[in-house]
Formats: C-alpha cells, sequence, structure tokens
C-alpha cells in the first residue's frame, strides 16, 4: 500500500469529467488499480470544493466522509510552522504558495510521506521537504 498526499486538483479532476486530467485520476484512483491510502487537509477540500459545481461538489465531500481520503487533522498553531513555508515559496505573486499547499508541504513534514497527487506539477517539483528530498508526483 502507497500512502500520497492528495491536492485539490486530483479532487476537481476526479468528479469533473470535463478536466483534462479526469481520464489519469479516474484510472488512478476511481478503478482503484494502484493501492493507495491517500491523506489530505482541509485547505484542500476546500479549494476543490470551491472549483466544483454541485452536485459533482456533494459526491466529492461524499467520497471525502466515506474514506476516499482521510485528511490530516491540524490546529491553527500549526500555522505558525506553515507560514514560513508559503513565505518561502512565494517569490512573486504568480509563484504564489497557497495554504492548500503549505498544508500538504507541512503533512509531508510531519509524517514523512512524499509521494503527492497533483495537477501542481512545477510548483510540487520546487517545493523540498525538511531533509531536502523532493516529491515524487503521480
Amino acid at each position: 500500500m502507497i500512502t500520497a498526499l492528495l491536492d485539490a486538483g486530483p479532487m476537481v479532476a476526479l468528479f469533473d469529467p470535463a478536466s483534462p486530467a479526469h481520464a489519469h485520476y479516474h484510472a488512478l484512483l476511481g478503478a482503484r488499480r494502484t493501492p493507495l491510502r491517500l491523506h489530505t487537509t482541509w485547505p484542500c477540500i476546500t479549494e476543490a470544493a470551491h472549483f466544483l459545481s454541485a452536485p459533482r461538489r456533494w459526491a466529492m465531500l461524499l467520497w471525502v466522509a466515506e474514506g476516499g481520503a482521510m485528511v490530516f487533522p491540524f490546529d491553527s498553531m500549526h500555522l505558525v510552522a506553515m507560514l514560513p513555508l508559503m513565505q518561502r515559496y512565494t517569490e512573486s505573486p504568480r509563484t504564489d504558495m497557497d495554504l492548500a499547499d503549505a498544508s500538504l508541504l507541512w503533512v509531508a513534514g510531519e509524517t514523512g510521506v512524499r509521494v503527492v497527487l497533483t495537477i501542481d506539477v512545477r510548483d510540487f517539483h520546487r517545493y523540498r521537504l525538511p531533509d531536502g528530498r523532493a516529491f515524487e508526483i503521480l
């Protein structure tokens, strides 16, 4: 079983057939051909819900509620650790690290999980775990 972090983009793609990445993530997650244990965060879920319209939004939320992805908990005090990440990886408005990405990078640091499902390949290629390792992107 592979443990992987789940960004907002693949959640949107999984539930939006019009997404260019739908077929990829549907094959990877929909059929569960690859045994994956998925972890995400509330900022990622919120971002995905923002981009999905009803009833696709509801289907995604139900999928999470039924165990499609485990939500890694964090408290407001953990924002103190995420803020420096956002500052480090914000070089311009174009490369602004958002809270969803910062939360996944923080979870990776807490757990050592370095496999991530994301459409934001450019950003996740430049992010580094505390030990300097790069993410493996699915």
